[in-house]
């Protein structure tokens, strides 16, 4: 559960979504981002941490420069666990309208 809300938090950013979403679908390093996202590369950087954080990207140095990737296979996990949410509560008989 733990792992859960972290991950919910490192995408709870609209541009770390979008970043997410460039990464997706290919490789880019952080002025490639920062023009796509039209913010500044410093803001690309500190996005691209709280993702490492959370496993949810790969930075590979290629030469001078680091390329990002999404980590497809965490993203997968993390979307199953939204698909049986449900599973990580106590399922106790409270409701409202047990006595109907």
């Amino acid at each position: 559960m733990e792992e859960l809300v972290t991950n919910l938090k490192a995408i709870a950013d609209a541009n770390r979504l979008k970043l997410l979403a460039l990464l997706l679908n290919k490789d880019y390093c952080v002025k490639a981002l920062a023009k796509e996202l039209e913010i500044s590369e410093s803001a690309v950087s500190q996005h691209l941490k709280k993702l490492r954080e959370a496993g949810l990207v790969i930075g590979i140095k290629k030469g001078y420069w680091v390329h990002y990737s999404a980590k497809d296979e965490k993203l997968v996990t993390l979307a199953d666990k939204l698909k049986n949410l449900s599973s990580f509560v106590d399922h106790q008989d409270n409701s409202c309208c047990k006595n109907q």
